[in-house]
């Protein structure tokens, strides 16, 4: 086994300098309480389009109003809005904060990883129901709603990750979670696409969902498990148990499990 640790990296003094500023300065602003829908615009406008926070946009092609009005998440909708079950005062808490935290990612800034990662970190407290320590978030994940995730310490969630908490997600600690992995915690009926059943999800401590994995709503992946690349886990996996394939099945038990891992459950015909 060839251990391969990441490397220790840091920008440019001078540019480091610049971040820590201006992650303070918006920091500052969200502790004070100042008002986050105007945080949003004036954040967002200033990456897009500098030197325009101020101006009048009247005086500006028509255009270039609507490209400038985008920056302010009063002026859009997102999908989760539309769900019926939305607590619309709990979403509109976080609304500004979502789209700030998407066109971030879709900006220039959202590529820079060193402050990318800070960036996320320091919004998520604000929309998460719950985040621990060390919460490390690559670009372009999403969320639905926000306020049904529950995240442990030391979780790491990388690129293109959807993590749909309509019915609630739970991350425990040391999850880590890779590129183009989905996490759902709703479903539909295939009778009717309205009949809609929300069902929590929860990734215990220290599993792995790898890369275009699925996670279906309701279940349970046990701690130390592993679901493998590409498959649809549509049922609870069990603890150091890694699945893989469509639906996800057991294909083996990590070498390192306890005992109990290893176990067997036998279910006696019925007579």
């Amino acid at each position: 086994m060839v251990l391969r640790p990441l490397r220790p990296l840091a920008p440019a003094e001078s540019a480091g300098e610049l971040y820590d500023s201006w992650l303070a300065e918006i920091e500052s602003a969200l502790a004070r309480g100042d008002d986050r829908w105007e945080i949003c615009r004036r954040t967002l406008t200033d990456i897009y389009y500098p030197g325009l926070s101020g101006m009048d946009p009247d005086t500006l092609p028509l255009a270039a109003r609507i490209a400038l009005a985008q920056m302010d998440a009063r002026n859009i909708t997102l999908e989760p809005e539309y769900y019926t079950e939305v607590d619309v005062e709990r979403f509109n808490e976080r609304k500004p904060l979502l789209w700030m935290w998407q066109m971030f990612d879709r900006s220039a800034l959202g590529g820079n990883i060193h402050l990318g990662t800070r960036f996320r970190r320091m919004l998520a407290p604000y929309i998460f129901r719950r985040v621990g320590r060390n919460f490390k978030a690559f670009h372009f994940v999403e969320f639905s709603f926000g306020y049904n995730m529950e995240v442990g310490d030391d979780v790491v969630i990388h690129r293109n990750v959807l993590l749909d908490d309509r019915g609630g997600i739970t991350l425990g600690n040391r999850v880590s979670i890779s590129d183009y992995a989905n996490i759902y915690s709703h479903t539909h009926s295939i009778v009717d696409q309205l009949d809609v059943t929300c069902a929590p999800t929860t990734i215990e401590d220290d599993v792995r969902i790898t890369y275009h994995a699925t996670v279906l709503a309701g279940t349970r992946v046990g701690e130390n498990s592993m679901v493998g690349a590409l498959a649809v886990a549509t049922h609870d996996v069990r603890p150091w148990h890694v699945n893989v394939g469509i639906p996800a099945k057991s294909v083996r038990v990590k070498p390192n499990a306890p005992p109990e891992a290893f176990r067997t459950t036998t279910v006696m015909p019925k007579g």
